[in-house]
């Protein structure tokens, strides 16, 4: 777990600098895009972004209705151009399973195109759990890729130099959050995307 982890956060650290122009970056556009369409937002909601980047989603959000937002990420260069770019936001260096926040102090939890980096997502999942307000919603937008193009990819995935971990159906994923309290609520397959929405029991 601590290699992947390790092998995220030199990465990501090396690409902060001009992350938002970067071929990885422009990908990630279209993630962002429909998960803000798609969020259901309230005005002032807590939204706590895992894997925050440069804080870009939490900032399209917040253009669509104000919100208190946080964001976590392994990579410490991230984090800080998350803040210069959100300065009435709070983000942390930190990993999916261990979120440095309180106990139900959340109302959306968003992961976007990073799912496939999570060494531990049962881990997460408990961590997602304690974090949501009952009633919560946990929004992953996350590469969508046929069974079998899965089958083929997984045993290389980890040989990868960013570290990824494994790719996922959107089954597999709402079945690793269910015995951790969490309901199926809604899933769109969109292309090469899946956006999976799970509600807190």
């Amino acid at each position: 777990m601590a290699g992947f982890n390790e092998k995220s956060k030199t990465a990501y650290n090396r690409k902060a600098d001009d992350y938002e122009n970067s071929r990885e970056g422009r990908f990630t556009r279209e993630f962002q895009r429909l998960l803000v369409e798609n969020i259901a937002l309230q005005a002032n909601q807590s939204v706590l972004d895992v894997a925050c980047g440069t804080g870009s989603l939490l900032a399209l959000l917040n253009r669509k209705t104000p919100i208190k937002g946080y964001g976590i990420d392994l990579a410490d260069q991230m984090i800080k151009k998350a803040a210069a770019n959100n300065p009435d936001m709070e983000f942390q260096v930190a990993g999916c399973e261990a979120i440095p926040f309180p106990d139900a102090s959340m109302d959306i939890l968003t992961v976007c195109a990073a799912y496939h980096h999570f060494p531990d997502t049962a881990a997460f999942a408990k961590e997602a759990r304690r974090v949501l307000r009952p009633k919560g919603y946990l929004y992953i937008a996350e590469i969508y890729l046929p069974s079998f193009l899965r089958v083929i990819a997984n045993p290389f995935v980890p040989l990868m130099p960013d570290g990824d971990v494994r790719f996922y159906s959107p089954k597999q994923i709402i079945n690793i959050h269910k015995p951790y309290g969490f309901e199926r609520a809604e899933v769109k397959i969109l292309g090469h995307i899946q956006i999976v929405v799970m509600k807190k029991l």
